[in-house]
């Protein structure tokens, strides 16, 4: 069976890292954008991230400029003004297509195991997020709208 372990990706320094490096722990993937209204997202983020680390849980951020050109900067544009804005210490990685025929096989798999709306594959926008389980299967997808603090009761439940 196919888990979220089975893939990499590079990380913004270039970095082509293994996601099996976070087996064991539950994750939050999250398509970002750093010029979007739900950008202060970032916040909650980071606060998931300190909160649950200790325990087993990483927040992965993954750049993302295929809505409303939201991502329009490289890496270290990236880096630093998530850094810099929102004291983001979760690793981010490369920015990525997450639909069409360049999505990164990462997006495709979490799309495919957690529909949206409807059935729908396709990511809609900035911050969509899938929850997954200690063991890399995809627990549940959120829309832009939940915010990270209300995922809190669901992150529980995984460590």
């Amino acid at each position: 069976m196919t888990t979220v372990y089975d893939f990499s990706a590079k990380l913004l320094s270039g970095e082509e890292i293994p996601l099996s490096q976070f087996r064991g722990k539950a994750l939050l993937i999250v398509n970002t954008a750093s010029k979007c209204g739900f950008t202060p997202q970032y916040s909650g983020l980071e606060k998931l991230h300190k909160a649950y680390a200790a325990r087993g849980f990483e927040v992965l951020g993954f750049p993302c400029n295929q809505f409303g050109g939201q991502e329009p900067g490289n890496a270290e544009e990236i880096g630093n003004f998530c850094s810099l804005t929102y004291d983001v210490t979760f690793p981010m990685f490369a920015k990525v297509d997450v639909n069409g025929g360049n999505a990164h096989p990462l997006f495709k798999f979490l799309k495919s195991a957690k529909p949206g709306t409807l059935g729908f594959e396709a990511i809609k926008w900035n911050f969509t997020k899938f929850l997954c389980g200690r063991d890399g299967t995809v627990v549940e997808r959120f829309s832009p709208l939940t915010k990270p603090e209300e995922l809190e009761k669901r992150i529980e439940a995984l460590l």
